[in-house]
């Protein structure tokens, strides 16, 4: 499973409105090899579900999750910061031995 934020649920919201999306739009994150630590977080808005999905709904927010994907994600924590050090969405993964200084890349 994986959660949001208060913060991220919010800007979530907004995002979504600023793009002129509706609230069939849901968010998805996945995971993708790349960046400096071997692996790295895709996080986009999407209308329709994969078939191979798993979906998750918290704080209004629903999250569609690749079954792959959701082997390095289950437990994580989707969360926003708009503070002096660092600004956007952060993802706070209990499964990740390592993260980059940017937060952007991890590995297992």
């Amino acid at each position: 499973m994986i959660t949001i934020s208060d913060l991220a649920a919010d800007r979530i919201k907004e995002l979504r409105s600023k793009e002129g999306l509706t609230e069939e739009y849901n968010i998805r994150v996945a995971v993708e090899g790349g960046g400096c630590s071997g692996l790295m977080y895709q996080l986009d808005f999407a209308a329709e579900p994969k078939s191979t999905d798993m979906i998750f709904e918290d704080k209004g927010v629903k999250v569609m999750v690749d079954k792959k994907s959701i082997l390095y994600l289950a437990g994580t924590e989707l969360d926003f910061s708009d503070g002096l050090n660092g600004k956007g969405f952060q993802f706070k993964n209990p499964n990740a031995s390592r993260t980059c200084g940017c937060g952007e890349s991890f590995s297992i």
